[in-house]
């Protein structure tokens, strides 16, 4: 087992956006929690879940906690999130297109997100896992738009284990074949935030 790296604070809202930061913090309950938030509570859309599980699998390969745990917990709250986000999209309807913008609810988080789902239909479930904000927003708009129960569950079930299991996994491989991969968890993580938006940058630039 390698040395554990000291748990540092808190100390303002950047070091709270930082995925190492927030996992050393607030351990492995805390990742769980931010992964159920960003899948389906759309004040959660902000939250760096690509970045976030990546860096818990590469810590989890130092020994911070147990892989499995990691994956299985992560996808179950995956999978528990976008379900919470599909019921409170069937439930809320048509008006969560009328609600007025504030700090945590944006209406352009909604249109892109109906947008995203209206093109790739049912997919959408599974390909927005990798898509940041437009995977907050993707199941509610689904309950709203009244996708059959069964078909969101079997997509979710998919698209969380593929995007929670990959994510966790690879950053476990990661720190497990290169050495001191600590050293280059920030260009790492740049360009899984860079990889990530790709798909954004592409469907503002076909908006356009």
């Amino acid at each position: 087992m390698r040395q554990l790296l000291p748990v540092p604070k808190l100390n303002n809202m950047l070091d709270f956006l930082d995925p190492a930061t927030l996992i050393k913090t607030l351990g492995l309950l805390g990742v769980f929690a931010i992964v159920f938030a960003e899948s389906g509570l759309f004040f959660g859309f902000f939250f760096p879940g690509d970045s976030l599980l990546f860096t818990a699998g590469l810590l989890a390969s130092q020994g911070y906690f147990s892989i499995v745990a990691l994956a299985v917990g992560s996808c179950v709250c995956a999978i528990a999130g976008d379900s919470v986000g599909y019921a409170f999209g069937k439930k809320v309807g048509p008006k969560l297109f009328t609600k007025e913008d504030s700090i945590f609810f944006h209406k352009k988080h909604v249109a892109r997100a109906e947008a995203f789902y209206q093109h790739y239909g049912p997919k959408a479930i599974i390909l927005a896992r990798f898509v940041p904000v437009v995977r907050t927003f993707v199941p509610i708009v689904a309950g709203v738009g009244s996708m059959e129960y069964r078909k969101f569950v079997r997509s979710n079930v998919v698209g969380g284990i593929l995007w929670a299991g990959a994510m966790t996994l690879l950053g476990f491989w990661l720190g497990t074949v290169i050495p001191s991969i600590d050293r280059y968890l920030l260009p790492i993580i740049a360009l899984i935030i860079l990889v990530s938006l790709v798909p954004i940058i592409r469907e503002y630039i076909k908006a356009r």
